[in-house]
């Protein structure tokens, strides 16, 4: 079962005031609880970060208890964390936030039938996998497309950089993207992308990020779970940046032109509030700008006025539903026809999740 747009709006307003309470677990009576699991630690100005302010906003709803885990490797330890919090805490509704938490989740959730596993990552299928597992993930790649819009006007020297963690659809799906974006601005830029082979790299993504840095690229953005140590290295090499995930201005406000962000708590509230109506579960659950999924960073003193404009004017054509990123004809980067002209994927469209390639303007290759 998909859940609908409409739904999801309509479960947001309870959070619409709330406040991010301090990490850890709070109780309340007779509660819904609500377990949530982080790959990495839930301060990382990342990945983690975005959900665990999503699951704090959930602190502060009535009738709700969170229990939550960070630093959960992709190992057998996912199921021993998620049935602790089943059989000591009680959990009704798990977040299983890490892409590689999947095979994990679907072995543990036909032993909890009465439990709801929500996956982020988009990998649920119907008839493989158990009625008890639900895939969540946003059309984030809207906001990357609007991030090489600033990255295209920013550049002086046509160069761009990408780090990318694992060469998975989504990380293609943003990569591409981007470029797009940046070529909408000059059609001759180009994206070096630089695969580190995992989500968090710390050293690999300095070493990356100096790379690009040497070889006169300018701007730079990334998926990886903690993008601190990117931007922190392209500030001080002088490059501008592009943030993901979450807000991480802060870390450098002079280098930082805007940045593509995760908006859990549209999510998350609509799961809750599923759950403790009895609501049949949403097995696929997507959206966009439009749905209040993803939103971009807001603009700094770098940002150049003509990618003000042209963002924003592109962001509200995707607001109408009146702009598509991915459309014919389209070739990856080895010349190859990859969308026929004439041809559009909406984000809705399924092939889009099975991303296998990189678009031309990207320089580099899918690690095997």
């Amino acid at each position: 079962m998909s859940v609908n747009r409409r739904q999801f709006l309509a479960s947001t307003a309870a959070l619409a005031a709330t406040a991010a309470l301090p990490f850890g677990r709070v109780r309340a009576a007779e509660p819904l609880v609500v377990g949530a699991l982080y790959v990495g630690p839930h301060d990382d100005y990342g990945y983690n970060q975005a959900h665990a302010l999503a699951v704090a906003r959930l602190k502060t709803l009535p009738g709700i208890e969170v229990v939550e885990q960070e630093n959960v490797p992709e190992t057998v330890a996912v199921q021993k964390v998620m049935e602790a919090m089943i059989v000591e805490d009680g959990a009704g509704l798990i977040f299983a936030t890490s892409f590689g938490y999947f095979p994990h989740v679907v072995k543990l959730a036909p032993k909890y039938p009465a439990v709801r596993f929500a996956h982020c990552g988009g990998l649920w299928q119907a008839g493989r996998d158990p009625a008890n597992v639900g895939s969540y993930f946003g059309y984030i790649d809207e906001c990357q497309y609007l991030n090489g819009i600033a990255a295209g006007h920013a550049s002086r020297s046509g160069k761009l950089g990408f780090v990318a963690a694992k060469p998975i659809p989504q990380v293609l799906r943003n990569i591409n993207a981007f470029t797009l974006g940046a070529r909408s601005v000059r059609p001759d830029i180009t994206t070096q992308v630089i695969f580190t082979g995992d989500w968090s790299m710390p050293v690999k993504e300095a070493e990356a990020t100096n790379s690009l840095a040497d070889q006169g690229i300018d701007v730079v953005t990334c998926h990886v779970d903690s993008p601190k140590v990117l931007v922190e290295t392209a500030a001080k090499r002088g490059m501008f940046v592009c943030g993901y995930h979450a807000d991480q201005s802060v870390l450098a406000p002079d280098a930082y032109l805007t940045g593509a962000e995760w908006h859990w708590e549209t999510v998350y509230s609509a799961y809750v509030t599923a759950a403790r109506s009895g609501a049949p579960f949403a097995n696929l659950t997507r959206g966009g700008l439009q749905d209040g999924f993803v939103r971009m960073s807001a603009y700094t003193a770098a940002t150049p006025a003509a990618a003000v404009r042209q963002i924003d004017q592109t962001r509200a054509a995707m607001l109408a539903g009146g702009f598509d990123i991915f459309r014919g004809p389209l070739l990856d980067n080895a010349g190859r026809t990859v969308i026929p002209a004439d041809t559009t994927l909406t984000q809705t469209d399924i092939t889009l999740e099975r991303m296998d390639y990189l678009v031309e303007g990207v320089i580099g290759a899918i690690p095997g």
